[in-house]
């Protein structure tokens, strides 16, 4: 089965806009209402036996269960008997903003993840309609349960034979859209290792670095607007809360944020595209970004969303039939990628890599993407030799193929 996401600008009309705020609304109070009660089943067995707390108590009886998803269904669908403002929005809609708190629930418990938070009406900004009619999608609207049709922009085709199984209706700062998923019934197979491989090194001094030698600076997002968020975030402190000043201020910064994070997406769009071109196999170091994210670089790392390019690279690959693997991290940039040996340990301010065995001499970060390359390789259970200026090393491949980037490299047999 394979499945996409198409992402689509939405029209409402002021009629549909109250519709999707209210479900919002409701979504929201559904989403604090059955936190609140998992919360207070935990406190009210938080104590021991036989003491009770200082500061208070929850009580609550002993045969009640845990308010799992199920249990709290249960309850949702005695409330809306006796309650309009949860009528008033779409059943299923509600039992998904559930499911999605039993599942933050439980990755909070088995993951290690931070607790669920609740939602003020900044914070929930999404909805999900597990089920759609037959032939939802016209060129000019979209029929959604009840929002009827809404006018879309359709910036690219649909696919042929892709079925449109739920939707998403997203508020952003410049509008609303939909995440619509689409479905056909196919089995895709994997890409398999083919063609030139390129080794990929990330970092901060250069964005990334590939083994063929291209060095790609990283943009700074953030930095470029900097200035005028802090202008704007300043202003924010001296409105109101719960002003008419305060939320369009919100509207403005919200709206910056999105253009980080637009432009963000955008340039690791095109530079995954990039990289795929003329190469068959990608490795790249397996890194957990967000302990990148909890060190005094931690605002640099934001900026440039190693972590997001990493999985629009893994699924341009896939689309472009491109072989993608990770590889072990540890010491890339210690070891020499034309010998093998290990050298002596380089600090950060050392950028230049030179082996003392071999006399081999490039950039640091060039030098970790062609280790990062051999590991891939020799991963792949074959075998290379590779001539870098003359010097020969040992690697990984099963067929003959050509490495460019300014040196002679031959993969062979």
């Amino acid at each position: 089965m394979l499945t996409l996401t198409y992402e689509f600008k939405l029209e409402p009309t002021e009629e549909q806009i109250v519709y999707i705020e209210n479900t919002l609304d409701v979504c929201r109070f559904v989403w604090n209402f059955a936190l609140a009660h998992r919360k207070d089943w935990c406190k009210s067995r938080k104590s021991p036996v036989n003491a009770c707390s200082i500061d208070k108590e929850y009580i609550m009886s002993v045969d009640e269960p845990f308010p799992n998803y199920h249990q709290q269904a249960k309850l949702l669908t005695e409330a809306k008997k006796h309650n309009d403002f949860l009528k008033s929005a779409n059943a299923q809609v509600l039992q998904q903003t559930l499911r999605t708190l039993d599942r933050a629930w439980d990755d909070m418990k088995a993951r290690g993840f931070g607790s669920p938070r609740f939602k003020n009406k900044y914070r929930m900004g999404s909805f999900v309609f597990p089920q759609l009619n037959k032939n939802p999608i016209s060129d000019k609207s979209i029929k959604l349960p009840g929002l009827k049709e809404v006018k879309w922009r359709i910036s690219r085709p649909i696919p042929d034979g892709f079925v449109p199984k739920q939707a998403r209706i997203v508020r952003k700062a410049s509008g609303y859209f939909v995440l619509l998923s689409l479905q056909l019934d196919v089995d895709v197979p994997s890409p398999i290792p083919h063609g030139h491989p390129r080794g990929l090194e990330l970092g901060y001094d250069k964005f990334a670095a590939t083994s063929d030698g291209e060095e790609i600076k990283r943009p700074r997002f953030l930095k470029t607007l900097q200035r005028k968020l802090k202008l704007l975030q300043r202003r924010l402190k001296n409105k109101q809360k719960g002003s008419n000043n305060r939320h369009k201020l919100n509207q403005k910064i919200a709206r910056l944020h999105q253009r980080i994070s637009d432009t963000r997406k955008d340039w690791h769009f095109k530079l995954s595209h990039h990289l795929c071109d003329g190469a068959g196999m990608i490795f790249i170091e397996d890194i957990n970004f967000v302990s990148w994210q909890r060190c005094m670089l931690s605002k640099h790392s934001a900026d440039a969303g190693f972590g997001q390019f990493v999985n629009i690279l893994e699924w341009v690959c896939f689309r472009r039939d491109v072989y993608f693997a990770k590889v072990n991290k540890d010491g890339t940039s210690q070891t020499c990628p034309n010998c093998g040996a290990h050298t002596e340990k380089k600090t950060l301010d050392i950028r230049v890599h030179h082996c003392n065995e071999c006399g081999y001499t490039t950039n640091r970060d060039v030098a970790a993407a062609q280790e990062v390359r051999n590991r891939g390789i020799t991963a792949l259970g074959h075998s290379v030799v590779e001539n870098v200026c003359g010097l020969r090393a040992t690697g990984s491949i099963g067929h003959d193929v050509l490495v460019g980037g300014g040196r002679s490299r031959k993969l062979v047999s």
